[in-house]
């Protein structure tokens, strides 16, 4: 397996909007940058509550892993980062529906503010098939 970085990026998620990638595949994994509710098509904040939001994250996300040759089953680690800990129940039950089967390890973190007044971003390190 090689240490060489490669680039993924997709226009199927998200632009990167500032000095970094979508995600890095080296050694056998991806690491992805953090996903907020953008809609890939427009480019603004999907309307809707916190469910709404982090079901967006997380296709974002799915969308990221595919174009590196990974997908949402092998993720091995998530990092969720939100601006209200009162969410997490609702962030659960939707996150539950993508890793329905041995879900990867998870961090869950309450932070002041996120980019474009998103409430939640999720970022991830997934296998490559």
């Amino acid at each position: 397996m090689s240490n060489k970085r490669e680039i993924i990026s997709t226009n199927q998620a998200p632009l990167a909007v500032g000095p970094y990638s979508q995600a890095v595949r080296v050694g056998g994994f991806i690491y992805t940058a953090g996903q907020i509710p953008l809609v890939p098509e427009t480019g603004k904040l999907i309307e809707g509550d916190i469910a709404a939001q982090t079901r967006q994250v997380l296709q974002n996300l799915a969308k990221v892993l595919e174009a590196g040759g990974s997908t949402l089953a092998q993720v091995v680690k998530t990092t969720v980062f939100v601006t209200n800990l009162g969410d997490f129940a609702t962030i659960n039950q939707v996150y539950s529906t993508f890793f329905a089967s041995q879900p990867p390890a998870r961090s869950t973190v309450q932070v002041a503010a996120l980019p474009l007044g998103a409430k939640v971003e999720i970022e991830a390190v997934a296998v490559v098939s």
